[in-house]
């Protein structure tokens, strides 16, 4: 939190004063028992969030006790209980940070206290006759109110920090309100289990808890699994030529851009992703003299490049998780004209992860160095790709790569250093560059 700007500051001393000043003028006295058994349970979630699939974000399992306690305290109650997190067992958290976080819990709890009591039956108790039937929509709505406050009060943070963009925040704010809201269920058992077991409860809530992390972060730990087993894949395709290090990745990113700026859903970037990553993983059945090859390909040698992507999908179609991916791997060689291969489709018979791929590559492959040439500069590229719109590419794909590119940049690949104490083959040809025809002996060029 160090060296944020002035505006960001004088957020969090907002955020600060407000929630202060929310309990000072709506003070009432608490059962101060409850308070400090949900206070305990409150500092022990805390201390252990758990890290979702959603970069750089983290759900802290104290969502439970701050629900619970807008059920058994009220607006004030839930509040003083928010404060906690200043004593937070997360040490790496700044001060400030702490102060604000703090802040921010006694504003969602207040904020939902409030929406619970104007929802909830005059004389709602634990206890009472009927109460789980009474309090289940009051929670809910309370519980919507506590995620919605505290996903409004976290972003305006980060955006007047400049730590993510609103197009960030949008793009995770689903998957964190998903986990926030999980975590805030636990709240309603904490609260009908202590009509019967009183304090008790804050004990018997913890194993389903930290057993609803524990699943979370397996997940997350059988993604990183698949993007490392996928990295490998890359990598080995790779080492079949030193011109194409990177390229995967670059490919990755660039479908990424696309994808997001013309609107698709989360779990559907998530999958252009790995196609992406994927997309030549064929090459691993094509041998490495014809990739390397730098005169004119016979026509078997023509046929093997143009099955790579029939073997791509041969080699990753039993990974289940990949999905929609497997067409873009089949067909991001297909051209809009009808030329392109392994199949001749045209238009709209090309997949949409297809048409996205085939921008990405051929643009990252115009801005990487070859052994042939240089890089082409970002400008020329893009005018290469304008040029080929409607023929190769489609051009609504173009048109959202350019707008990502012009809001987002790209950062080309730096130069190959190929190694000193081997001899490498390089190729005069590249089936990426749509500007580089692959000459075929007897045949006409190919492009």
């Amino acid at each position: 939190m160090r060296g944020l700007p002035l505006a960001a500051w004088a957020y969090v001393c907002g955020v600060v004063v407000l929630a202060t000043g929310l309990i000072a003028a709506n003070f009432k006295p608490v059962n101060w028992t409850t308070l400090a058994v949900l206070a305990v349970l409150f500092l022990i979630c805390d201390s252990a969030p758990a890290l979702l699939n959603v970069e750089r974000a983290r759900v802290s399992l104290s969502f439970a006790a701050s629900l619970a306690s807008v059920v058994l305290l009220g607006p004030v109650g839930a509040a003083l209980l928010g404060f906690c997190a200043i004593v937070t067992g997360q040490r790496l958290f700044a001060p400030v940070k702490r102060l604000f976080n703090g802040a921010q819990f006694a504003l969602c709890g207040f904020a939902s206290g409030v929406v619970f009591d104007a929802l909830a039956d005059e004389g709602l108790k634990p206890g009472k006759p009927h109460w789980v039937e009474g309090v289940i929509g009051p929670f809910l709505g309370a519980l919507v109110t506590f995620v919605l406050v505290n996903l409004l009060l976290v972003a305006g943070i980060l955006l007047l920090s400049k730590q993510a963009t609103l197009r960030e925040l949008l793009r995770e704010s689903g998957g964190l309100a998903f986990g926030c809201l999980g975590y805030g269920m636990f709240g309603l058992l904490i609260a009908g289990l202590w009509q019967w077991v009183y304090s008790f409860a804050a004990v018997l809530v913890l194993l389903p808890l930290f057993l609803a992390r524990w699943a979370l972060e397996q997940t997350r730990a059988q993604q990183q699994a698949h993007a490392a087993t996928l990295a490998a894949l890359c990598q080995a395709v790779e080492t079949k030529d030193y011109y194409t290090r990177g390229h995967s990745e670059r490919v990755s990113r660039g479908s990424v851009l696309i994808a997001q700026q013309i609107g698709m859903r989360s779990d559907r970037v998530e999958a252009i992703r790995y196609a992406g990553m994927l997309h030549d993983v064929g090459k691993l059945g094509v041998p490495t003299k014809v990739l390397r090859k730098s005169g004119s390909l016979t026509e078997e040698e023509f046929a093997a490049i143009q099955l790579h992507p029939m073997r791509g999908l041969e080699i990753v179609r039993e990974i289940g998780f990949l999905d929609e991916a497997l067409a873009g791997i089949m067909h991001h060689h297909e051209k809009m004209n009808g030329r392109g291969y392994p199949m001749g489709l045209a238009g709209d018979e090309i997949p949409e992860f297809a048409r996205i791929i085939g921008v990405a590559d051929a643009f990252d492959s115009m801005t990487s160095t070859r052994s042939y040439r240089a890089a082409r500069t970002i400008e020329e590229a893009v005018v290469e790709l304008r040029k080929c719109a409607g023929d190769h590419f489609d051009p609504v794909m173009v048109d959202a790569f350019l707008c990502a590119l012009e809001r987002d940049g790209w950062e080309p690949p730096k130069p190959v250093v190929l190694p000193e104490d081997n001899v490498v083959e390089i190729t005069l040809q590249d089936h990426d560059d749509p500007t580089v025809p692959i000459r075929v002996a007897g045949d006409e060029v190919r492009r």
